[in-house]
C-alpha cells in the first residue's frame, strides 16, 4: 500500500511503509476516518507538519481520501514511530459553520455554490435534485447540515463520500453484490436488535404552537412501540417541512434498529453500499443485508474487515 500527503502549497510526499493502519468508512456522521503508523528514521520530514490532504492506494485502487488532522512523531529504544490521524473529505463541510439563509425555492445550484464549492469538493448526482420550497439554513449550522438536509428533502436519500473523496447525492445503496458463505473467513458475529430510542410518533409544531403536524411510525406502533417526540421548528415552515422533519427524525431513530456486525479476516472484504447475501451455517446467518459502515486495516493480529450491516429493505 502506498500512502501520500500533499501540503497546502501543492508539495507531495510518499510516506514510509505502514506498519499498522485502520480506515473507517460510513454514511453521514461520524464521517470517514483513518489512523496510520509508520516506522521512521531520526530525520523528520519538514513536510509532515505541512500536510493537509492524505490518500492511500493499493494495486491502482484508491482506498482512502481525506484531510490530515494530526501528525505525531515519537521515539524510544525500539526506534522512531510516525502516527497520522485524520478524517474523510466530509470533514471540510462538518468543520465550517454557515451564516443563516432563507430560500423561497432553493435549487441545488444554490446549495452547491454556497456550501460545497467554497471547499473544493467534487460531487455527482445533483442533476436529479428538485427545488425545495421554503428552505432554511439555520445560523451556525455546518455546511454538511445544509447539504444533508437539502438532499434528504429532495429525494429522501443520504449524501455520502466515496473512497475517492467525491460527494454522492443520489444515494449510497449501489455497491457490489457479494455472497458470504461457510467458506468466508469469519472471526466473529454480533446481531443486535433494539427498541430504545426508536420513535413511534413525532409531533411537529411551529414556535407559536398554532400549526402542528403528527407523523407516526406505524410499523413500530403495531409492535407495541411507544416513544413520542415533540419537535418545535423556528419560524413558520408549512406542513411539507413539518412532515419532512417528523419523517426524518423517525427514520434516523429506526435506521439501526436491527444491526449485524461481522468481523472477517483480510482487508477490503466489502465496502459501504455493498449488498451481501448471507448463507452461513455457523453461526446460522441468512438474508440480504447492506453495508452501512465498515472498518478495515492491518493490526498486530494481521488484516481484518469489520462490517456493520443493516437489513435490506
Amino acid at each position: 500500500m502506498e500512502c501520500w500527503i500533499e501540503t497546502w502549497d501543492g508539495r507531495k510526499e510518499r510516506l514510509p511503509q505502514a506498519l499498522e493502519w485502520t480506515f473507517s468508512y460510513g454514511v453521514g456522521t461520524p464521517c470517514d476516518s483513518f489512523t496510520l503508523q509508520c516506522a521512521w528514521g531520526e530525520s523528520r520530514s519538514a513536510l509532515w507538519g505541512e500536510g493537509v490532504t492524505f490518500w492511500a492506494e493499493e494495486g491502482g485502487e484508491r482506498l482512502f481520501t481525506g484531510r490530515l488532522d494530526e501528525v505525531e512523531t515519537s521515539w524510544d529504544a525500539r526506534g522512531g514511530l510516525l502516527t497520522l490521524c485524520g478524517r474523510g473529505m466530509a470533514a471540510l463541510l462538518l468543520d465550517n459553520e454557515t451564516v443563516g439563509a432563507q430560500y423561497q425555492a432553493a435549487v441545488w445550484e444554490d446549495i452547491r455554490r454556497g456550501y460545497v464549492e467554497p471547499y473544493g469538493i467534487r460531487c455527482t448526482g445533483g442533476e436529479s435534485l428538485r427545488a425545495v420550497e421554503g428552505f432554511t439554513v439555520e445560523n451556525g449550522a455546518s455546511a454538511w447540515t445544509a447539504v444533508e438536509t437539502f438532499v434528504h428533502r429532495c429525494n429522501g436519500v443520504e449524501p455520502w463520500f466515496d473512497r475517492q473523496g467525491v460527494l454522492h447525492l443520489d444515494g449510497w445503496r449501489s455497491g457490489t453484490e457479494r455472497t458470504l458463505s461457510g467458506k468466508t473467513p469469519l472471526i466473529s458475529a454480533v446481531w443486535r436488535e433494539k427498541r430504545y430510542g426508536v420513535l413511534s410518533e413525532v409531533l411537529v409544531r411551529d414556535r407559536m404552537g398554532t400549526v402542528s403536524q403528527t407523523v407516526r411510525n406505524e410499523s413500530f406502533l403495531a409492535r407495541g412501540g411507544r416513544c413520542r417526540q415533540v419537535l418545535t421548528l423556528p419560524g413558520t415552515r408549512g406542513y411539507e417541512a413539518m412532515r419532512y422533519s417528523g419523517s426524518y427524525q423517525i427514520g434516523e431513530s429506526a435506521r439501526e434498529q436491527e444491526v449485524l456486525t461481522l468481523r472477517l479476516a483480510g482487508t477490503g472484504a466489502a465496502w459501504v453500499g455493498d449488498r451481501l447475501n448471507l448463507d452461513m451455517l455457523r453461526p446460522r446467518l441468512t438474508g440480504c443485508w447492506r453495508v452501512r459502515a465498515c472498518e478495515t486495516g492491518v493490526g498486530r493480529e494481521g488484516g481484518f474487515t469489520e462490517l456493520k450491516l443493516i437489513r435490506e429493505e
